[in-house]
């Protein structure tokens, strides 16, 4: 296979470290991503300005733009040959209303809008655990491996949520989901004239069987979503 790797948390990202040794026992590997950290920028793009393009290391480009920049600039610029675009594994979730704030899920969005499967990966935190990036890539690993395998509709991209369990937990259980469809709590505390994000993400609502009470209860949640 052809892959086209790319995230929101920048090209130098221990997340997007971890899925470049787990792509490179899949296919051919190229690394098209964000010099900088670009978290929750959404579906931005650039059209009123040239967007730089700068050499990392071998195969491996930095885009001084967005996430779908990335994937734009790699499939239409560069016209890089590509089976399927991997994008993350971010740190963090990207759960329920999360995919409509996610730089992650906007690049494998703006793949299957130019006519290639994509795969968005991500992994949850919990506040009081660090991340285990070499436990994340073994799980990654057979997921890749069992989606890729599968005919593409278009159209359609894979979303993928790990869960934060302590190092040396086995493979958890991969659930195929569905995306839960609340609204992320909004609050803000007052400080003048200003006004603080104060919302509650792990306490957010959810359905038993949607994405967030499966990613957020211990085991994969794998969620097809459809662009139309």
């Amino acid at each position: 296979m052809r892959l086209l790797l790319t995230n929101d948390d920048g090209i130098t990202a221990p997340g997007l470290r971890a899925l470049l040794g787990v792509a490179r026992q899949l296919g051919q590997v190229r690394v098209v991503a964000p010099t900088k950290c670009c978290s929750s920028c959404g579906h931005q793009v650039t059209t009123t300005q040239p967007v730089q393009v700068h050499e990392h290391a071998a195969d491996e480009l930095a885009v001084e733009g967005w996430p779908a920049d990335c994937v734009r600039v790699a499939l239409r610029g560069l016209e890089i040959p590509t089976d399927w675009v991997l994008s993350g594994i971010n740190a963090g979730g990207n759960l329920g209303a999360d995919v409509y704030l996610s730089g992650t899920v906007a690049a494998a969005r703006e793949a299957v809008l130019l006519g290639r499967p994509a795969i968005a990966l991500s992994q949850y935190k919990r506040r009081e655990m660090d991340f285990d990036w070499e436990q994340s890539a073994r799980w990654v690993l057979p997921i890749l491996r069992e989606l890729t395998s599968r005919a593409w509709q278009p159209g359609t991209l894979w979303n993928v949520n790990l869960p934060h369990l302590p190092s040396g937990s086995p493979m958890p259980a991969v659930v195929y989901c569905e995306l839960d469809p609340h609204p992320l709590p909004v609050r803000y505390t007052r400080e003048g004239n200003s006004f603080r994000y104060n919302g509650d993400y792990h306490g957010r609502p959810r359905h038993a069987d949607s994405d967030v009470a499966v990613c957020m209860g211990g085991q994969i949640a794998v969620t097809l979503l459809r662009l139309r």
